[in-house]
């Protein structure tokens, strides 16, 4: 967008120090940095026994935080240090990332690095703030994807004064060290979460857990059992799409892309009673759903409770519990199992893992005869649980603060080039 067709490049908030000054410059990115674009090697110099410098790739090197390499390459064609932006410039576009290694980049990276009137924190802020805009300069085809000539005259606003660039910097700065500080303190919790299971559960091939509460050490040994003993297994089901009215309700529809958190109770996908009434299957609020069939299921098993009444797809089981077991207790021993269920995951025609029915009525598993210590350890894994949702609640908030405070230190730029 050119100077002239912008209103104005004064931020919705600004320092008071700053308050009054000039309105910001708009700037080529080419005239702020230099704009790196990657260039593949050949084929044959590709290795993976971590000699030569590290190949960066696009979006998925990015997504990984540059700290664990794919590839390495003993010929270096477009390189990047230590500190420079990195930017996807192939689908999806606009990820942005500082590099933390020297390394070789290819096709799907730019490496950005200021020149020495400008300041690279400022800018690497201003780019993650920029970063769902990149559909405006995405060139369609094959793949979205930006090119050289986009990515140099990307117009970039920035303060006249150097030192409202700096205080900028160190305010995002700042969010972002403090949102680390609470990522390492969730990190922590699911670790130690982690470390309670395996001693609260049985280790493979045992049928008695490292640690018990004091008030149960005397109570006797754990019952082994199958699934198949302790469960019955529904399947469910989905409406035909060719039916409006079954569609767009108020019952949440669960699929794999709804269980990724043991609490279930919202889907992206939602049915009408009129869809359950013609055959749609409802698992009541404290049923325990199982994923069997997706692609999920080669690295991880999926398992959750409704804490709600939800319908389900045929990928998903309900587990309709036939004996007096503790319903949470039994979520965390199939979520302690994970292990040795993803050894009996199949792959389908099309690839996706699937969890045979017969092998899981089939599965072993141990737990406490007393309800009660079931009651206890449920009520242990619930509270830290519990611990990890506030964590990653808390660390929301500051993401989303994060994300106001951008778009009040940023002027908005409406139009991209237009």
């Amino acid at each position: 967008m050119s100077k002239e067709g912008k209103k104005s490049l004064v931020p919705g908030r600004r320092f008071p120090e700053f308050q009054g000054k000039a309105a910001w410059e708009l700037k080529p990115l080419k005239e702020m940095a230099n704009v790196i674009m990657g260039s593949s090697p050949s084929s044959e110099a590709f290795n993976t026994d971590a000699t030569g410098l590290p190949f960066m790739q696009g979006n998925a090197d990015i997504k990984k935080g540059l700290s664990a390499p794919r590839l390495f390459t003993s010929q270096i064609t477009k390189e990047c240090d230590v500190g420079d932006i990195l930017l996807s410039v192939r689908a999806p576009v606009g990820t942005v990332a500082k590099s933390v290694h020297h390394a070789c980049i290819g096709r799907g990276l730019a490496a950005i690095r200021v020149l020495s009137s400008n300041n690279q924190e400022f800018l690497y802020q201003w780019l993650l703030s920029f970063e769902s805009g990149w559909h405006k300069l995405s060139q369609g085809g094959t793949f979205d994807a930006v090119n050289s000539d986009d990515v140099k005259e990307l117009p970039i606003d920035v303060p006249s004064e150097p030192a409202e660039q700096q205080k900028i910097a160190e305010c995002f700065t700042s969010v972002d060290e403090l949102i680390t500080a609470q990522t390492q303190k969730l990190d922590v919790l699911k670790i130690h979460k982690k470390g309670l299971m395996q001693q609260l559960f049985p280790a493979e091939g045992e049928t008695m857990p490292k640690r018990r509460f004091s008030e149960f050490h005397d109570v006797g040994k754990w019952i082994e059992m199958t699934l198949g003993e302790i469960t019955k297994f529904q399947s469910g089901g989905t409406p035909s799409k060719d039916k409006p009215e079954y569609w767009d309700g108020n019952i949440p529809w669960i699929s794999a892309s709804s269980m990724h958190n043991t609490c279930i109770n919202s889907s992206d996908q939602k049915i009408t009673q009129l869809a359950v009434d013609k055959g749609g299957t409802i698992a009541p609020k404290g049923t325990i759903l199982l994923l069997v069939r997706g692609s999920m299921l080669h690295k991880r098993i999926p398992v959750g409770i409704s804490h709600i009444d939800v319908a389900f797809n045929q990928d998903v089981k309900a587990l309709d519990l036939k004996i007096d077991i503790h319903e949470i207790f039994l979520l965390y021993l199939l979520a302690s199992s994970e292990r040795r269920l993803l050894r009996t995951v199949s792959k389908t025609g099309i690839g996706a893992g699937k969890l045979d029915t017969n092998d899981l009525k089939d599965f072993l598993v141990c737990a406490p005869a007393k309800k009660e210590e079931q009651q206890k350890i449920a009520d242990c894994l619930t509270s830290i649980d519990e611990l990890i949702t506030a964590q990653t609640k808390k660390i929301d908030a500051l993401k989303a603060h994060k994300k106001g405070l951008m778009q009040q230190l940023f002027p908005t730029i409406d139009e991209v080039n237009e």
